[in-house]
């Protein structure tokens, strides 16, 4: 076996901040028109842009602190390790069937609602499991980021890309056939997801059968070992009954918050109105980061009286798991800052991302469907760099895209799928995503780490996905 050698590599920070330098000096040099006018970064812009991202990442930021401090007391009862080395016991060396499993629910949330953000809490619980079954940290990372990411990049009734899109095109005239996009949307997610589970399962099983072949760094090694290696409980721990319904509490949080995310209302279903809305004052299929916080804060203090911890322990353990989420919620800021930078003038940005978008409209006037679809596709990948968020490239961008596809006689349905594929494709690995930064972080992966391992899986993504939205676009 080959000695691996110790790399350096930069921080997340520091990419973070250097693509904020490098945005703010092409501003100066990009020519804007009366159409889509250019604000130069100043200092002041750049220098208040992480500031600016923090406040626009607000509820973010609040839910991933509140999240940890939750994790930290589900920690300190120890049901937590007691219940993952209980897992790993009970599968009996099946341990690679929990990977194609836990993937397609992770698909499912992102399909529905577009589960990004929220995947946050759960990187900390895949990785830790997945390092207690012979894994390494980075088959967890994978689970989580994959498996949500196929499903957003194949979104069916998701409520924050397909929903935001088809508003956008429907206010601007364009008549929309929602049938279509929801079977669009199902053969992109299962694509997407059948080629992350073959790739995630390959390697899954290569380092378990033999450690050395982890890419992970010397320092990453060190750090997964430290995070969730050093703290595993011994083996012949077993699961008393508080810890189990601890346990029982902990799942139930989750399930909630799932439950509560999915716009039930845009499925029809009318069963939450009325009545769910008595702990946060919204019912459930309308929460978001608010709500959500509020949430896991109230079962933070479930779980200490039902975990028997005192007072003093409870207050502690709270704000240690809360400052160890600290540098997740500062690189979520800085992320966010990113795209504050490029916003409209008249929002207080650049105006960059704007002027990006409507030069590419224009050159895309004119050209046969086969050569539309995929240009377009790449037009959004290099968009959703600029605006992560799908709700918000969706509204600066449809109103513009969707009705130069129908002028040209293309499908509007196929455009909203190609801007979903190409926002969730991009979002697999984009640095100006915090959810991914933030989760990597949170996993102990540097991102250049995780570029090397996804760079296969991502690339042969975008071509079926590719082939598949021209195809539509040539019959459509």
């Amino acid at each position: 076996m080959i000695e691996k050698k110790s790399r350096t590599s930069l921080s997340s920070f520091s990419i973070l901040l250097l693509l904020l330098i490098v945005v703010a000096i092409i501003t100066w040099f990009v020519p804007g028109s009366e159409e889509a006018p250019i604000q130069g970064a100043t200092l002041s812009m750049v220098a208040m842009a992480p500031f600016n991202g923090f406040v626009n990442a607000i509820d973010v930021c609040i839910f991933v602190l509140v999240l940890g401090g939750f994790l930290g007391i589900v920690s300190s009862t120890g049901a937590l390790d007691s219940g993952i080395k209980t897992l790993v016991k009970k599968l009996h060396g099946n341990e690679l069937k929990l990977i194609p499993i836990l993937m397609f629910i992770f698909s499912i949330g992102g399909t529905t609602y577009g589960m990004l953000e929220e995947t946050t809490p759960f990187y900390l619980l895949l990785a830790a499991t997945m390092v207690a079954a012979g894994f390494d940290s980075l088959v967890g990372a994978a689970v989580v980021l994959l498996g949500a990411g196929s499903g957003v990049l194949g979104s069916t009734v998701n409520p924050f890309a397909v929903g935001a899109a088809t508003s956008a095109l429907v206010d601007s005239g364009v008549v929309v056939n929602n049938g279509i996009i929801i079977i669009l949307g199902v053969i992109l997610w299962l694509s997407s997801y059948a080629i992350s589970v073959f790739f995630v399962m390959r390697y899954a099983k290569r380092v378990k059968a033999d450690k050395g072949s982890t890419i992970l760094s010397l320092q990453e090694q060190e750090s997964m070992k430290e995070s969730f290696v050093d703290k595993e409980i011994v083996a012949d721990d077993t699961l008393t009954k508080n810890q189990k319904f601890v346990l029982v509490l902990f799942a139930l949080t989750f399930v909630i918050m799932i439950i509560a995310f999915i716009p039930w209302a845009d499925l029809g279903v009318s069963f939450f109105e009325g009545w769910s809305n008595h702990l946060t004052g919204s019912d459930i299929g309308t929460w978001y980061f608010a709500e959500a916080t509020t949430w896991f804060l109230v079962m933070s203090i479930v779980i200490g009286i039902a975990g028997k911890l005192s007072e003093k322990k409870f207050v502690k353990d709270f704000i240690a798991g809360a400052g160890d989420m600290m540098s997740v919620v500062l690189i979520i800021a800085l992320a966010r800052g990113i795209s504050v930078l490029m916003a409209p003038v008249d929002e207080g940005g650049t105006g960059l991302q704007y002027w990006i978008l409507l030069n590419a409209a224009n050159a895309l006037q004119g050209m046969s469907a086969g050569i539309f679809a995929p240009l377009s596709y790449l037009l959004y990948c290099l968009l959703s760099f600029l605006i992560p968020s799908s709700s918000g490239l969706a509204t600066a961008s449809m109103p513009i895209m969707g009705p130069l596809a129908a002028e040209l006689g293309f499908s509007p349905e196929v455009m909203i799928m190609i801007f979903v594929a190409g926002n969730g494709l991009v979002n697999l690995f984009t640095p100006t995503c915090g959810a991914i930064m933030g989760g990597l972080e949170i996993a102990k992966i540097e991102y250049s780490t995780w570029l090397k391992f996804s760079a296969k899986i991502i690339l042969s993504i975008a071509i079926v996905s590719c082939v598949i939205l021209t195809i539509a676009m040539i019959m459509l």
